[in-house]
């Protein structure tokens, strides 16, 4: 599988580091301890498309939202995640 990083371009996948989902979003401050349970812990295992949270580390070391069909290993859509050098794209 190669990924087309926004900063680097195409790579090979020895370069970066799967984090997992993208959706989950860190409960606020205060959160109840379920709450806070349920986003380190629970996670879909989908099948078909999901956006991904990958970090390059053997490039740019920036944080990207990869859009992946998980049956295929197809990548349809590869941005930079949020805060991750979204200006140096912009340019």
């Amino acid at each position: 599988m190669r990924i087309t990083c926004p900063f680097c371009g195409e790579r090979e996948l020895g370069e970066f580091t799967y984090l997992g989902d993208a959706k989950p979003v860190r409960p606020a401050p205060g959160a109840s301890e379920d709450e806070v349970y349920d986003y380190v812990y629970l996670r879909d295992n989908i099948a078909g498309v999901m956006d991904e949270n990958w970090y390059h580390g053997g490039g740019c070391r920036a944080w990207l939202k990869v859009t992946r069909n998980t049956l295929k290993h197809e990548i349809s859509a590869v941005e930079p995640a949020a805060g991750a050098g979204a200006r140096q794209v912009a340019k």
